[in-house]
């Protein structure tokens, strides 16, 4: 049965296509409670429809998806992220003319029917985010007016807002980012993990900044899972190479 003990979520056989074209193929993966797993491949390789997949954004044609042993995939994006699955995109989606910490709070604030959370909480938890991603003296900015690695700063913030997070999906965070929010990106989402044991699935091509973030990687190629291991492992293995160079 899917739903792994120690597990914070697991995949099997799971498919998605997009008319004849097999994007996700009978792909089964797990990562572990509390881990930061890589998810790299060459460009086309499905990484990007998976995590669309676990957040729900596409349904799947076929196959299960299993967070902390709770079946997901006939779920809604937002039945989803209420089960503690947060996300960014590679190109950052915020709301253009709302303000930085208008943002942010969104997630708190949907929620807030269904949760115990007194608004000043809620307000003090943003604020904090937003200091740890050092954004908080832009905080009454336009969201439209900030650059693309700042946007990358506020989604991650704003999945930090959900109560419970117990996965985080990041689609290439690193993307055309300064080296120096992209070591904000690195050190906030190792603190995330280390001190509210946030389990992280980071989907990059930055082999260096995944180095410092992963101990272990999934490798993916036409829809696949072809290699887990250390980037040293996978690196040396010949269907990833294979993958990457061409035979």
């Amino acid at each position: 049965m899917i739903g792994t003990a120690g597990s914070t979520v697991e995949t099997r056989g799971l498919t998605k296509r997009f008319g004849g074209v097999v994007a996700v193929d009978a792909l089964s993966l797990a990562v572990g409670v509390g881990e930061i797993r890589g998810l790299i491949g060459p460009n086309g390789s499905g990484k990007t429809t998976t995590v669309n997949l676990l957040s729900g954004l596409y349904r799947a044609d076929a196959g299960e998806i299993a967070l902390r042993g709770e079946r997901t995939e006939r779920l809604r994006p937002h039945e989803i992220a209420a089960r503690g699955v947060g996300r960014t995109f590679q190109v950052p989606k915020l709301f253009g003319n709302m303000t930085v910490l208008e943002n942010v709070l969104v997630p708190a604030l949907a929620a807030l029917d269904r949760a115990a959370r007194p608004m000043p909480e809620i307000l003090g938890r943003a604020h904090q985010l937003l200091e740890f991603v050092t954004l908080h003296p832009l905080r009454e900015a336009l969201a439209k007016e900030l650059s693309g690695g700042q946007a990358m700063l506020a989604q991650i913030a704003r999945a930090f807002m959900l109560r419970p997070l117990h996965l985080l999906l990041l689609d290439e965070p690193f993307a055309g980012v300064h080296p120096t929010i992209r070591a904000i990106i690195i050190d906030a989402v190792l603190r995330m993990n280390r001190e509210e044991g946030v389990t992280v699935l980071v989907v990059s091509h930055e082999m260096a900044e995944l180095r410092r973030l992963c101990q272990r990687v999934s490798v993916m190629h036409e829809g696949t899972l072809i290699a887990e291991g250390s980037l040293d492992e996978v690196a040396n293995d010949a269907r990833v190479l294979e993958a990457y160079l061409g035979r």
